[in-house]
């Protein structure tokens, strides 16, 4: 192979593994959100997943909504690996404290109780959720 062959193919791999990572990128979830704020009041339940550096893990986020405020909430968590049992553990502990009161728009945690992963599948699950409140 001679040096631009080499420069291209490094160039068009370059070009893919962009386009891979921008297929990733959490700027797609940003239209799964609801913004008008019109919610039907009642309990919904939906799952949220997250990756860790060993597996894929999930939580369980139900919650009761009032008026478009959370008045209930209940988080299980199902970990795969013993030390995601202790971070669900963490953020089941520390997350009503968190949402308990609040609009369910303006939830969107990072970190609870020092488990910043299981965030991201909680704000899955409460997004799924909102979809569900507002048909």
């Amino acid at each position: 192979m001679n040096s631009q062959t080499t420069r291209t193919l490094t160039a068009l791999a370059g070009a893919a593994g962009v386009l891979l990572l921008a297929g990733c990128s959490g700027a797609a979830d940003a239209d799964t959100s609801t913004s008008a704020g019109s919610y039907q009041d009642g309990t919904y339940t939906a799952e949220g997943s997250y990756q860790t550096p060993e597996t894929v893990e999930t939580i369980s986020v139900t919650l009761t909504l009032s008026g478009g405020t959370v008045s209930d909430l209940e988080v299980t968590g199902d970990p795969q690996a013993p030390e995601t049992e202790q971070y669900q553990g963490q953020f089941i502990d520390g997350i009503d404290a968190l949402v308990d009161g609040k609009k369910i728009d303006d939830l969107k945690v990072d970190r609870v109780a020092g488990s910043s992963l299981t965030s991201a599948g909680f704000d899955q699950a409460i997004e799924k959720i909102k979809k569900q409140a507002a048909e």
